[in-house]
């Protein structure tokens, strides 16, 4: 048997996070099945929790649920880990002293995006605290640290000393992510009008999008909002020139219903600026939809030639010209973009990674 690759599953019985979750389910059957000749890939999980993923050889199961092992964790206390290569798909890993060069022991882990450090307001005090601890951990002990594009890379590096272990491995759309067969009765379930753009940011950025929606003559939908921002939202509207009733506001949705969303827009725009993985623009581009985003290096790594970029001050008119005459040619070549992400290839570049150090 040649090398086994532990993967850290962290969220299966406990989910904190839906897009990091899928994210790790779905890297781990790619890892199984770009596995090299001889190696196999391996599972730690918190206890009460069992994969549901074809193909993993062994796992271990740890005696502490998800919450008792992430505080144990922050803290450098990993009793029953084991040593070996172990990847963690987030921040959520065994961070302890080890040695890579006589026990070949290897822990690598994963920023998806630097919110805790660019826009701390938009999370829980404990969930800064503890993704700052994390880090903090991990320019100490960890012997690489993923992220997803060269924009994260080089903001990652301000904020933590980890030298030459940054290492730039692309994300993906959720496996066989697309507009589902019953979008329209999902729609319809969901209270959306006819014609609408689909928006996320945060209520710091969001205005801009609220007035390409104005300007298109559509509604907007809001994916991905915390519980009980509708109403600041609805006033970042109205300020926009959009009344309420055209503010479509609507929390985390499931892969399906973001489908059946995202397939019935005239154009999606991503307004964030945080420095991270837009997991919402990488769905657009998957379903063909005409993309307009920020003009940050994150959207441009991720986005590049597959839509188009915008000021705050610009992106009204770039989404109004997206959800129109400029609709076309942007499906084409978001389609087109698309294809540069998927998990058999992240699967890969990770089972290099190891194989490097």
């Amino acid at each position: 048997m040649g090398a086994r690759l532990r993967v850290v599953l962290d969220q299966l019985a406990h989910v904190v996070d839906a897009d990091q979750a899928s994210a790790a389910l779905d890297l781990t059957a790619g890892l199984i099945a770009t596995a090299p000749s001889g190696c196999a890939v391996d599972a730690i999980v918190p206890a009460g929790a069992q994969p549901a993923v074809p193909g993993i050889d062994e796992v271990r199961t740890l005696g502490l649920a998800r919450r008792e092992l992430a505080a144990s964790w922050q803290l450098g206390i990993a009793p029953g880990v084991g040593g070996g290569l172990i990847h963690a798909p987030s921040l959520m890993a065994p961070l302890v002293r080890h040695d890579r060069v006589h026990d070949h022991d290897q822990t690598t882990v994963t920023v998806w995006e630097l919110c805790a450090w660019d826009q701390p307001q938009q999370l829980s005090k404990s969930s800064v605290a503890w993704q700052r601890g994390m880090l903090r951990r991990a320019a100490k002990h960890a012997d690489a640290v993923v992220v997803p594009s060269h924009a994260v890379a080089e903001r990652l590096s301000e904020v933590a000393r980890l030298g030459d272990r940054i290492r730039v491995i692309a994300g993906a759309p959720p496996q066989g992510f697309a507009v589902p067969a019953d979008a329209d009765a999902r729609r319809a379930a969901l209270s959306l009008p006819a014609e609408y753009v689909v928006l996320t940011g945060s209520p710091e950025t969001l205005g801009a999008g609220f007035r390409g929606a104005v300007a298109a003559g559509v509604d907007a939908v809001v994916l991905d909002t915390p519980e009980g921002s509708e109403p600041r939202l609805a006033e970042i509207a109205a300020a926009a020139g959009l009344p309420e009733r055209r503010a479509h506001v609507r929390g985390l949705l499931g892969r399906v219903d973001r489908g059946a969303v995202l397939g019935g827009a005239r154009a999606f725009a991503a307004t964030s600026t945080v420095a991270g993985w837009p997991w919402r623009a990488v769905e657009a581009l998957a379903v063909g939809l005409p993309v307009v985003a920020s003009d940050t290096g994150c959207h441009r790594d991720v986005i590049a030639d597959g839509g188009m970029f915008a000021g705050e001050g610009d992106l009204p008119d770039a989404l109004a010209d997206a959800a129109g005459d400029g609709a076309a040619r942007l499906r084409v070549l978001a389609s087109d973009r698309s294809r540069a992400f998927s998990w058999a290839s992240s699967a890969e570049r990770v089972w290099g990674l190891h194989a490097d150090l």
